[in-house]
């Protein structure tokens, strides 16, 4: 507590890329998934959330919770899912103050939140998942809540399902669940960053432009139109979560990148299956399949994988050792002065040349990659939600930004 009377709580969290995707709800006010799913937490030295959760007896009563997302004010009352976190985390402070009258009541004062992405809001690259798990881990740490991540994670998952997995770092799997209440529809760790830290992602930013059709709306035309869905629900990801479980534990990386292309060419094959089809690919989706296959071919092995959510950006899996036969290849491909090839992971590529010889791969897939990409994020698998000192909200409540 301050002079001022205003609590702040301030924590980071990481973006999630599935393997395994999470695609189709069996309940949509609790954001209950038909199956369940896997993905890899990437470094938050790459990219980000930081939010701030503050709450003061001297926040006007009139003006209610707020929230304000990269410097701009966000209607609560229009987001029934923040809403429900909200509730979620209020009544497990009600919880506490009702069991130790001495806390001060939190749970009845107006709540302040900010919130910035280093990374562009609803363009593919799982936005709603670093906010979600932002939003949830700061306020539970501004309540002072004793929950686990795990537990938090149902929280999380009303306000956006993949932000369940970014409250975790490492290799995280979302378990669909069968009770009708949600409680079993949860993340949990397959693994620590620690257990297998040489994985790197590369991720070709196709467009920066918000989705044509949004997760949610396709989601609900896919499970309700495609006939293939039901197969990949019941049957397909059952087994792949199994192997994939299997290939992180022993370390398969052949075996993992395997699994990470056949779900995303499944996943997309459903989307296409969808009435009217979905179409998240594009050109410059496709050229990137095409140049992995490629490589991998030119390598006699399987040294990169693919694999796309819904939106046209190719995230490439590979191990830190083949960084110069892949990312080199990439970066000679599209130039090392496009963005993003500086950063924490980007000395490992600094004055390396092609790691395959480019005249042996699609010379079409090569003029439309390099005309398609606007960018590039380099970055590795990395830690769960971190809390920090540098707040959003001043000792006075009032807003802050991180370039200050």
């Amino acid at each position: 507590m301050t002079d001022s009377n205003v609590f702040r709580a301030t924590t980071t969290a990481p973006v999630n890329i599935a393997v395994i995707k999470y695609w189709g709800k069996r309940d949509a006010t609790l954001n209950l998934p038909t199956n369940s799913s896997l993905s890899v937490t990437l470094s938050q030295r790459s990219l980000r959330t930081v939010t701030t959760a503050s709450c003061s007896p001297n926040y006007p009563a009139t003006e209610g919770d707020t929230l304000t997302l990269n410097g701009k004010p966000e209607n609560i009352q229009a987001s029934k899912r923040t809403l429900a976190c909200l509730s979620s985390l209020r009544a497990l402070r009600k919880e506490l103050e009702s069991a130790d009258p001495s806390l001060p009541k939190l749970s009845s004062y107006p709540l302040r939140v900010v919130s910035e992405n280093n990374f562009p809001t609803a363009a593919g690259l799982a936005s709603s998942a670093a906010g979600f798990a932002a939003l949830v881990r700061a306020i539970a740490d501004l309540y002072e809540l004793p929950q686990s991540p795990t537990e938090l994670s149902r929280i999380a998952r009303q306000g956006s399902g993949s932000a369940c997995r970014s409250l975790q770092g490492g290799y995280v799997a979302w378990r669909a669940g069968v009770k009708e209440d949600g409680s079993d529809s949860l993340a949990e760790e397959i693994a620590p960053a620690s257990h297998w830290p040489e994985m790197r992602a590369l991720i070709l930013v196709v467009s920066a432009e918000k989705k044509d059709v949004p997760s949610t709306t396709g989601m609900q035309t896919t499970v309700s139109t495609s006939p293939l869905f039901a197969t990949r629900a019941e049957h397909i990801v059952p087994r792949r979560m199994t192997g994939m479980e299997e290939a992180i534990t022993k370390r398969d990386f052949a075996a993992f990148a395997d699994l990470t292309m056949r779900d995303s060419n499944n996943f997309h094959a459903v989307c296409l299956d969808s009435e009217p089809p979905i179409f998240y690919l594009n050109d410059v989706s496709r050229a990137a399949i095409r140049l992995v296959n490629d490589i991998n071919r030119l390598a006699g092995k399987t040294v990169a994988a693919y694999t796309f959510d819904a939106g046209p950006n190719a995230v490439i899996y590979y191990l830190d050792e083949v960084s110069e036969l892949v990312g080199g290849t990439f970066k000679t491909i599209l130039g090392g002065e496009l963005e993003g090839w500086e950063g924490p992971f980007g000395d490992r590529l600094k004055g390396v040349s092609a790691g395959v010889d480019l005249n042996s791969l699609d010379s079409r897939a090569i003029e439309v990659l390099k005309t398609g990409i606007s960018r590039v994020i380099l970055t590795g698998v990395g830690e769960g939600p971190q809390k920090i000192d540098t707040h959003l909200v001043s000792e006075k409540g009032d807003i802050l930004s991180l370039e200050k």
